[in-house]
């Protein structure tokens, strides 16, 4: 049909006819966004071609967003879970390079195709990059085309059904996800105390150092009937009101400086103000609330910070960043002014500024052509390693004079979403091209060859991550999308959760299962 070899019709009809695919479910399973590739196998077996241009338009988008949205989880992930995670990567890398061997040995493959069908079963171009240059031979091309269309659609599948395989329910998984960080930043609480402890009587909150000794913010003190936002200088008699915030160990540590809780109310002063502000200002973005220093200048206190659905208890180190939502307890007459310092300004955080987005790709494209040299042989991160590795740092910064890096949880869904639809449409179009040709010029051999090596190794994996290493099948998702370096299987994650557990085990893992491919292919090369 002459309208398909319009490239934006073919494109839209793809991706209009898989969301609609996306959502039929059977058995209680459905596609969703994955389903946009296979419509894309149907279109490319039949001659219909999307322009390399929008796979890696796609691409870049796509793992751009992953990174800004991953960057401060992955670096904490990295100081508590990333050596298990290298390790379960390393073993899934290891195993497949394994089966490849084995082939070669036992089944007389011919060796160049067989390293192609490790880097096409594991959907690797920087593989596919390393083992033409290590093998020399066009046969790695060949095995890379017959591993790699199910390489896509096998981690995908996998991902979706591994819920069913391993008994595990989601919601349960994200509820387990959701209280493990509800532990790591316990939930913000607010409590009134009686002034009882006579070694504290007559003393000032400065010199008691309460929030130093307790972690918890005073943020009101009623003396004489009169409640007001305390200063350092407020000196604590007995009988004094006071309400802190903090979380229940803080509290609990209040309780034992100052005297017991009690359910009395604490008046509002009608001079009081208790009220929510944006961080919208990019002047204070990176700055701690120590510096910013409202407490001695506006006799303001900052009481909780609620960043990404989750409330933190503030310190004088905390470190304020773009879209950070603050509980700010000061007198009416200054609360405007500390607002406006904060930006307090909802328009500007619903809008998206391009030059980072912009900046930040050209940099990861710049990043994925440098060549490093690991003894005998060398690599480059590729088009996804640099953009990947460009985003998780710039996340992690922050912000580079008057340039932010983070994004909006808004403008980062969209542009991932935008991103996702168009590699899959190009990468379907692309695989289902070849599949028919690949199949008769080669056998069905080869393609269960290929199909091997990419579900074997996610077996092996799975159920070690499950029962060795107890791994969250949220983190499971994106362990095994990342070291099968599937950008298609982390998005068929992407629509089973809500949480962001996958993304943050993808952004660990990837960088660790790239490199070490490349690695297994040269070994393999030089010693099989």
């Amino acid at each position: 049909m002459e309208l398909f070899t319009n490239s934006y019709f073919a494109l839209f009809s793809i991706v209009a006819l898989g969301f609609a695919l996306g959502r039929i479910k059977i058995l209680g399973l459905s596609l969703d966004v994955s389903a946009v590739i296979f419509v894309a196998l149907i279109f490319g077996h039949y001659g219909v071609i999307i322009p390399k241009d929008f796979q890696y338009l796609g691409l870049v988008l796509f793992i751009f967003t992953i990174g800004i949205q991953a960057g401060p989880g992955f670096f904490e992930s990295f100081k508590k879970d990333g050596r298990q995670l290298a390790i379960f990567a390393t073993l899934l890398i290891l195993s497949a390079g394994i089966i490849a061997i084995l082939m070669v040995s036992v089944f007389n493959i011919d060796k160049n195709i067989a390293i192609g069908l490790l880097t096409g079963a594991l959907t690797s171009t920087p593989g596919l990059a390393a083992a033409i240059d290590s093998t020399g031979s066009p046969l790695a091309s060949i095995g890379y085309g017959v591993g790699y269309p199910f390489g896509v659609i096998g981690v995908i599948l996998f991902i979706r059904f591994l819920p069913k395989i391993l008994k595990v329910s989601l919601r349960e998984s994200e509820n387990e996800f959701n209280s493990k960080i509800n532990q790591e930043f316990p939930e913000i609480l607010r409590r009134n105390f009686i002034v009882e402890n006579e070694n504290i009587v007559g003393r000032s909150i400065g010199e008691l150092r309460i929030r130093f000794m307790t972690k918890a913010v005073v943020s009101r003190v009623v003396s004489n009937g009169i409640a007001i936002t305390p200063s350092p200088e407020t000196v604590l008699l007995k009988g004094n009101l006071i309400k802190a915030v903090g979380t229940e160990e803080a509290l609990q540590n209040v309780e034992l400086l100052i005297g017991k809780a009690t359910e009395e109310e604490i008046p509002l002063d009608p001079k009081y103000d208790v009220r929510s502000v944006l961080v919208t200002n990019r002047e204070v973005v990176n700055k701690t609330i120590g510096q910013i220093n409202l407490l001695h200048t506006y006799n303001a206190t900052i009481t909780r910070i609620r960043r990404s659905g989750i409330n933190i208890s503030p310190s004088p180190n905390s470190k304020l960043q773009f879209g950070d939502k603050l509980v700010i307890a000061s007198s009416k007459a200054n609360m405007e002014i500390v607002a406006n310092i904060f930006g307090n300004d909802q328009k500007r955080l619903s809008d998206t500024d391009i030059l980072p987005i912009a900046l930040g790709i050209i940099l990861g494209v710049l990043v994925g052509k440098i060549n490093i040299a690991l003894g005998s042989f060398s690599f480059s991160p590729g088009l996804t390693g640099g953009v990947l590795i460009v985003a998780l740092v710039l996340s992690r910064i922050g912000k580079t004079g008057p340039v932010l890096w983070t994004m909006t949880g808004a403008a980062n869904q969209l542009l991932r979403q935008f991103g996702l639809i168009l590699f899959l449409a190009a990468v379907g179009t692309d695989a289902g091209a070849a599949i028919i040709e690949t199949f008769n010029k080669y056998g069905i051999q080869l393609f269960l060859f290929g199909g091997v090596i990419t579900l074997v190794p996610m077996l092996i994996a799975a159920f070690i991550g499950k029962w060795v290493f107890k791994m969250n099948i949220l983190s499971l998702f994106g362990a095994i999308s990342g070291s099968m370096t599937s950008t298609p299987g982390l998005a068929a994650a992407d629509s089973m959760t809500e949480t962001n557990a996958h993304s943050i085990a993808y952004a660990t893992v990837y960088p660790v299962a790239m490199v070490l491919l490349i690695v297994v292919v040269q070994l393999i090369t030089l010693f099989v």
